[in-house]
Formats: structure tokens, sequence, C-alpha cells
């Protein structure tokens, strides 16, 4: 397939954003998610193909293609705007990089905006730097740094996770680490510590951004039609050890 026939299938286009990346921001959603997370927020965003969400306000289609020429038109219309507000796009998911040649085809046609890449980091080589090389920044989830851990609660090995942070490290794009709090689970002390030990050093890190447990993930179950059982307890206090990360000298913050 030529870059120019290139599509990619997106579940939502959210137009300004202020969580996705520096400024005001539209964020891309692509569908198809190689993890499965047991906290995921984004259930609709898993499956590569459509599917139908229904909820309160009567149902919607999560999933539709887009030609890459098509997409860049869409996000270049809002230009001005996002860098008077000195925002951009931001690739999401899903996983964007289960369809990195299709973002890579619509970075190359965007006019001269800032390009987030927010990524779980699970991708082959070529994937990963293909997308990386385009972009100005790139928001990288560490979750666990434990192998069977991370294995159990979102059913891959997080060895290609560790190897492309070390890709990136190496590279020149900045990146910003952010480590999801699910209570119980990843909020613990000892991973905490072990992200930081793993992270401290890295060059081009900016920041560690702590994102406390997204509380609206069960609804979104229901209304895609599928089950919602975490193996976990969502009222439980979160951890928040910021102290961990200052200690190593590493920039934290809460988001």
């Amino acid at each position: 397939m030529g870059a120019a026939m290139s599509t990619g299938m997106v579940f939502d286009i959210k137009e300004f954003a202020v969580h996705d990346g520096p400024g005001v921001r539209t964020t891309v959603f692509l569908k198809g998610c190689p993890l499965r997370c047991v906290w995921c927020h984004n259930p609709e965003g898993l499956a590569p193909l459509p599917q139908l969400m229904r909820g309160a306000a009567g149902s919607r289609l999560a999933g539709r293609t887009y030609t890459a020429q098509e997409l860049a038109q869409r996000l270049n219309r809002q230009a001005a705007i996002l860098q008077a507000c000195e925002g951009g796009v931001t690739f999401s998911g899903g996983e964007p990089l289960q369809q990195a040649e299709f973002v890579a085809a619509v970075i190359d046609r965007l006019d001269g905006l800032h390009v987030v890449l927010d990524t779980s980091g699970y991708a082959g080589e070529h994937a990963f730097q293909q997308v990386v090389g385009r972009v100005d920044l790139v928001y990288f989830d560490l979750k666990l740094i434990d192998p069977a851990a991370h294995a159990h609660y979102t059913g891959v090995d997080n060895a290609p996770i560790l190897r492309n942070l070390r890709r990136l490290a190496d590279g020149s794009t900045p990146f910003v680490i952010r480590v999801p709090l699910i209570p119980g689970v990843t909020d613990g002390d000892d991973n905490l510590a072990a992200i930081a030990a793993t992270v401290r050093d890295l060059p081009g890190l900016l920041r560690v951004d702590l994102l406390p447990y997204n509380q609206a993930a069960g609804a979104k179950y229901r209304a895609a039609g599928m089950a919602w059982t975490p193996p976990f307890d969502p009222s439980r206090p979160l951890n928040i050890n910021t102290t961990l990360f200052e200690t190593a000298n590493v920039k934290v913050s809460v988001a």
C-alpha cells in the first residue's frame, strides 16, 4: 500500500483537549491495541474494527475509516487556532503505533503543527522509529516494571516496551513518562521506585506524570456491550508517592 493510499481506523477526534500535550490540542484516537490492561478506560479502542456504542444519548458507531489525506485536511483546518493556543495534534488510542504507516502519512501532510505521540511503547522497532522520528514530543506509558506483573495485568511482555524506551532515549525526541496509578496494581512503592530507577538517567526525559485512576471506565464498557470486572478495588485510596521520584532526581507531577 503506497503512502498516498494509506487509510486508518479512528474511533474519536477530540477537539480543544487540554490534557494531551502542550497548549490546546486536537486528539486523534486510533482503533486497535495489542494490550489488554485491566483498567483500560477506552475499551472501544481495543478492537481494530468499528463497534456500536449504546448509551443514554442513543447509539453511535465507534470507528471510522479515514485516508491520510482526508484526516490531515481536517486537522489542517484547525492549524491557525491550534498554533495560536500553542498547541497542536496528539495521536492516541488504542495504540497509534498499530497504525504506524497511516499515522506517519498523516503527519507528513500536516501544516507545521506540533505533534505528540501518546503510546504504550509496545511496537516493533520499525513502527516505533517511523512515527517517533516525525513527532515533536512523546508521551510514553510505563505501567509495571516487573515482567510477570506486567504480563498478568496487561496481557503482554514489557521487554519490547523497555527496548523502545531505550531507543527513545537514544534519539533526539523529548519525552514524558506517564504512569497510570491503579489502586493496588501500579501504585505500590516498589513499582514506583522501579520506574524512577528505570528512567532517572535517560537523556530527553522532561518529567514523569502520575495519572490517577479514571473512575469513569465502567460506563464505557456497558456502552460497548463488554463486561467490566476489574480485578482490583477501584475505590481503594491511591498511593501517590512523588517522593520516590524526587529522591531519584526525577521531575514529577500529578496530572
